[in-house]
C-alpha cells in the first residue's frame, strides 16, 4: 500500500475548518506515524554536491537548513495557511518576531503607517519607537473609526497595521471598511488577529493582505511554548516576508511548532467553550463593575459589528474598577481559583492589571490615549466551569469593596 507523505492542497482547501485544524498540512515519513514527527535537525544531508547546490539554486525541491525549511514547522505552516485561508505562512519564534518582521519587512525610511491606538504594549513601541528609528513615520488614530484611517492617510503611506479586538480595550475595527480604504488607494492591511484567531475570525475574508499572530495565545491554548505566524498570498510570503526572516533568523523550532500543531488539534473545541464560559462571566460582572469591555455582550457599542464580522466574541475581555490601581490590585490579590498572570489564550483563568503589566512599558499619556486605565483588568477565561469562576470573581469584588 503507498503511504500518503504529503497532501494535495486542491482537496485539503475545501475541508471544513475543523478538519483543518486536524488534518491540514500533515505529511508522514516512511513509518507511517499518525501524529505528526518532530524533525529535530539543524541540517540535511545530500546525495551529491550537484544536488546540495541545485537546492541552493531552487532549483531541486528539498530542504537546507532549519532556519529556512524544516518538516515540522512546514506543517504548522501550512496547516494555518489552511485555517486562514490564506496562500503561504511564515511561523517565527514569538508573536513580536511575527509582528516585527511582518512590519519591517515591507517598509523603508520615508514610508509612512498608520496604526491603531489600541494595541499589546510591545506592538505600541513598534509603532511609537522602532520604526521612527529608522526614518518610519507612524499616525496613531482610533482605529474604531474608519474614517480615521482615511484621514490620516498620505501619499507615502504603505501600511495600516491594526488589532481586533484590541489588547486590552477590545475596540473592534471594521475589517470591511478599513480595508476597503486601503484597497482603494493602494496600501497594504496588517491585521493582528491574536485574539481571535482563525477559528472566530478571517480577516482576509474582508480584504486584509497579512494577517500575523502571536500563536502562543489560543492555537497553542495551554500556556506551554512561545510562537509566532504571519499569513498572506504566496507573493508577498515568498518575496517579501521570507528574505527578511532569512536573513534574521526569527526561527521556531521544531518541537515548539509540534506543540501548537497539538494546540490546532482542539482550537476549535476549546475556543467555543471558552467563549461560552466568557459571556457567562461577562453576564455576571456586568452587574458588578462600574464598566466592563466585551463585545460579546448587546450592552458593547460595537457589538452588532463584532458579531458581524466574529463568529464568538472570544473568551478574552477587561472591565474596569473606579478605585484605580490600588482597588485592581485588592482584587488581583483576592482571587483563589483564577491566576494572576500577563498571558492569554490558556485554558485556564488568567487575570491582569495591564497599567502595571503588559502595558507598563508604554508611557502614562500614551496609555491614557489607548483607553488603558488603572482600574483596568484583563480576564482571560478558561475551561473551567464558569459558576465557579464567577464565585471566585465574586467573593474577590466584595473583598475589594465592590
Amino acid at each position: 500500500m503507498k503511504r500518503r507523505t504529503g497532501q494535495d492542497r486542491s482537496i485539503t482547501r475545501h475541508w471544513k475548518p475543523a478538519t483543518q485544524a486536524v488534518r491540514g498540512g500533515t505529511m508522514r515519513s516512511e513509518f507511517g506515524e499518525t501524529s505528526e514527527a518532530i524533525f529535530l535537525t539543524s541540517g540535511y544531508a545530500y546525495d551529491c554536491a550537484g544536488d546540495a547546490a541545485a537546492r541552493f539554486a531552487g532549483e531541486q525541491e528539498g530542504m537546507t537548513y532549519s532556519r529556512l525549511q524544516n518538516p515540522t514547522v512546514a506543517m504548522l505552516e501550512e496547516r494555518i495557511a489552511l485555517l486562514e485561508g490564506a496562500e503561504a505562512c511564515r511561523t517565527m519564534a514569538t508573536g513580536m518576531a511575527a509582528m516585527t518582521a511582518a512590519l519591517l519587512c515591507q517598509l523603508q525610511q520615508g514610508d509612512h503607517v498608520v496604526a491603531g491606538r489600541a494595541a499589546f504594549g510591545s506592538c505600541r513601541w513598534l509603532t511609537d519607537t522602532l520604526l521612527p528609528k529608522f526614518g518610519i513615520e507612524t499616525t496613531i488614530i482610533d482605529a474604531r473609526d474608519p474614517q480615521q484611517f482615511e484621514d490620516a492617510a498620505k501619499a507615502n503611506t504603505k501600511l495600516f497595521f491594526f488589532e481586533t479586538p484590541a489588547n486590552p480595550t477590545m475596540d473592534v475595527v471594521d475589517l470591511e471598511a478599513v480595508c476597503g480604504i486601503a484597497r482603494a488607494r493602494g496600501i497594504r492591511t496588517l491585521v493582528d488577529n491574536a485574539f481571535a484567531t482563525p477559528a472566530l475570525q478571517r480577516p482576509l475574508d474582508f480584504g486584509a493582505d497579512i494577517v500575523a499572530y502571536s500563536a502562543t495565545k489560543m492555537m497553542d491554548g495551554q500556556g506551554r511554548v512561545l510562537a509566532g505566524a504571519v499569513t498572506g498570498s504566496e507573493d508577498f510570503i515568498t518575496n517579501t516576508l521570507l528574505p527578511f526572516t532569512r536573513n534574521t533568523g526569527p526561527t521556531l523550532s521544531a518541537f515548539n511548532a509540534w506543540v501548537v500543531l497539538k494546540g490546532l488539534e482542539t482550537l476549535d473545541l476549546r475556543i467555543t467553550r471558552q467563549s461560552e464560559n466568557a459571556l457567562k462571566v461577562g453576564r455576571f460582572l456586568e452587574g458588578r463593575v462600574p464598566r466592563i469591555n466585551f463585545p460579546g455582550l448587546p450592552s458593547h457599542k460595537q457589538h452588532n459589528l463584532a458579531m458581524r464580522q466574529m463568529v464568538a466574541a472570544g473568551p478574552i475581555f477587561s472591565f474596569e474598577v473606579d478605585g484605580g490601581r490600588t482597588q485592581a490590585h485588592a482584587l488581583l490579590d483576592a482571587l483563589e481559583l483564577v491566576d494572576i498572570s500577563n498571558n492569554i489564550g490558556d485554558s485556564r483563568s488568567l487575570m491582569t492589571h495591564p497599567s502595571s503589566t503588559t502595558h507598563s512599558g508604554v508611557a502614562e499619556e500614551k496609555r491614557i490615549e489607548m483607553g488603558v486605565t488603572e482600574g483596568m483588568l484583563r480576564l482571560n477565561v478558561g475551561l473551567e466551569d464558569p459558576e465557579d469562576v464567577i464565585a471566585d470573581l465574586d467573593q474577590a469584588l466584595g473583598r475589594a469593596g465592590l
